[in-house]
């Protein structure tokens, strides 16, 4: 008889072997400390309100810093033709140093010794080179310019308020806030002389700024 031939058995492959879920265990892990380490690069959450400083104090005149202030002396700046270069006491320990764009419109005789009310606040500017740390507030038309009066008896220093708008002024207005260009177009002139905010006085000591001759304009 013959013998069958011995039968080989088909090799039975392995069963595939799936590698550990290290990499889905790394990205959970990832998504649980990228909050944190956004946190830590933005700083405070976008949700969280604002501190409360400056900027949330309401947009109106008390924002402004304007003091009685004595021009003690005015030259002609050295490289522009226009602008006045000025020492100007606003009641501090040394004189400010102040350009204006007032040679066409004043005399440089009538800006000696001359009281005016200053812009004390805003950022310093340069002007054609030279630095100029306050604003001397005016009477204005394209035509003419006056310098505002503070009243008799005020001294370099005093400060000028409107009654209604008790803030406080900002240390130095934020050129980005724009809160000066807010505020000036409600000064007028009144038709009888007095400087006004939305229709109230600028007082200093209870007495009233006024414009020396123009009526009815606006100040800046």
């Amino acid at each position: 008889p013959v013998k069958p031939a011995p039968v080989t058995p088909a090799p039975v492959k392995p069963p595939p072997v799936k590698p550990a879920p290290v990499a889905a265990a790394k990205t959970e892990q990832q998504q649980k400390q990228q909050p944190k380490k956004q946190q830590k690069k933005g700083g405070a959450p976008k949700n969280q309100p604002a501190k409360p400083g400056a900027d949330a104090a309401p947009v109106d005149v008390s924002r402004l810093d304007m003091r009685v202030a004595l021009i003690v002396s005015a030259r002609r700046h050295p490289d522009a033709d226009g602008l006045y270069l000025e020492e100007v006491d606003c009641g501090e320990e040394k004189p400010r140093q102040v350009i204006s764009g007032l040679v066409k419109h004043i005399p440089i005789e009538e800006m000696q010794n001359r009281p005016c009310i200053l812009m004390c606040n805003l950022k310093p500017a340069k002007m054609r080179g030279i630095m100029s740390h306050a604003m001397v507030m005016c009477a204005s038309t394209p035509e003419k310019v006056e310098i505002l009066t503070p009243p008799p008896g005020s001294k370099p220093g005093d400060r000028v308020t409107v009654e209604g708008f008790t803030g406080t002024p900002d240390e130095q207005l934020n050129p980005k806030k724009k809160v000066f260009e807010a505020v000036q177009p409600d000064f007028l002139v009144s038709p009888t002389g007095q400087a006004l905010y939305k229709g109230v006085p600028w007082k200093v000591n209870g007495s009233e700024v006024t414009a020396p001759s123009m009526r009815g304009c606006g100040i800046k």
